[in-house]
């Protein structure tokens, strides 16, 4: 089997196909980080003057095509029937730092994420996150991170869709990591439903702690949604590994023909 983004058999670089992603990867970050800095201020002022959330969308789904089309990431889905209207929390798996982009246009929502409190630091990035409702986490503040669970459910349960990656950070090798305990609470609290989903292949474009992205196919399982109504913060162990498993198996099923 060939990978055409390597030009060598499946899991293999050459020199050649490393050189290209190299140059490409490049071309995406200036691109992508001029993008940011013209539509991101005309984003938040269309958002300020509207007082909607809605030309931040537009400009980040914009932006999400343009750095996957830059860098040759091609996706496909299976299951998306699976993600309701509504109030929803979206569990997945974390490979790659192209996990979000693919998820973000692959579910066909407007999702919230949680995300680090780092990225506060970046001016036109943290004021558009703040404005989408996007919540703030900084889980080395239990104090901070149990406020942030607080409003992320109190979001959802105005009807928001969150997404979340139950492992915290990305895996090294492919295998899931131990799940958080929050996004569960999280989703307790608002009562809201749990989706799993299982993206493979983004491990292949982009490996943790490589700043280069080659051109993969990548796939995106979604599964029926596990229902939340009724339990109480004490379900939490109980319902992390049921949507674990759910998760896993969706794994196992590998790559979207």
């Amino acid at each position: 089997m060939v990978n055409a983004a390597t030009d060598a058999p499946a899991g293999r670089a050459t020199p050649l196909g490393t050189a290209v992603a190299l140059v490409r990867s490049l071309v995406a970050y200036l691109v992508i980080s001029l993008y940011v800095l013209v539509v991101g201020p005309i984003a938040i002022v269309l958002a300020l003057v509207l007082r909607s959330a809605e030309p931040l969308f537009f400009a980040g789904s914009g932006g999400a095509r343009l750095a996957l089309a830059l860098v040759g990431i091609r996706y496909k889905v299976v299951g998306r029937e699976h993600v309701p209207a509504g109030s929803v929390v979206l569990a997945a798996n974390h490979q790659s730092n192209v996990d979000s982009p693919v998820l973000f246009l692959a579910v066909r929502r407007r999702v919230r994420m949680l995300y680090k409190v780092e990225f506060d630091r970046i001016p036109i990035l943290s004021h558009a996150m703040r404005i989408g409702n996007y919540v703030a986490i900084d889980r080395r503040d239990r104090a901070q991170a149990a406020a942030a669970i607080d409003r992320a459910a109190g979001l959802i349960r105005q009807g928001y869709a969150f997404l979340v990656h139950p492992e915290g950070t990305r895996s090294r090798t492919g295998e899931l990591l131990p799940f958080k305990k929050g996004v569960f609470i999280m989703a307790i609290l608002a009562q809201a439903p749990i989706v799993p989903m299982a993206i493979t292949g983004a491990r292949d474009a982009m490996r943790k702690g490589s700043p280069i992205v080659r051109p993969v196919a990548v796939s995106v399982r979604v599964g029926p949604a596990v229902d939340t109504r009724g339990l109480t913060v004490d379900d939490r162990d109980r319902l992390m590994a049921d949507v674990r498993g759910r998760i896993e198996e969706l794994i196992a099923q590998g790559p979207v023909d």
